[in-house]
């Protein structure tokens, strides 16, 4: 007759069954692992990350190269612009462009650095 009662806004404890699901739910074997690559989707995932260190390698160079040169205010496609140019003509802008040629060397690298094949 004399049942367990909680203070307002406490829980009720749960019932041992309760507790036995969850815990089963976590001793459960883990899922089969995905299957194994074939070699064509290895080499396939090889050269995309060789070509995508080259982009960003040459595209760094690029950009950390490029803004400092006559080439970047002397072309056709300022040439209407002249608001636009000075504005690229900015040092500011160059080294913004170069910084982001800096970046781009990096995760290009990075990538390199830390390229692992899926057994």
């Amino acid at each position: 007759m004399n049942e367990p009662t909680s203070a307002p806004g406490t829980r009720p404890p749960e019932s041992s069954s309760s507790l036995t699901e969850s815990r089963t739910a976590l001793l459960d074997p883990p899922l089969p692992a995905s299957p194994e690559p074939s070699r064509a989707q290895i080499w396939m995932h090889r050269i995309s990350v060789f070509l995508f260190v080259l982009v960003s390698a040459v595209a760094g160079v690029l950009l950390i190269i490029l803004p400092w040169t006559p080439e970047w205010t002397d072309n056709y496609l300022l040439l209407t612009f002249p608001a636009l140019r000075t504005i690229i003509s900015n040092g500011f802008f160059r080294g913004l462009c170069s910084g982001l040629g800096l970046l781009d060397i990096w995760i290009g690298f990075w990538e390199a650095l830390h390229y692992h094949e899926q057994h």
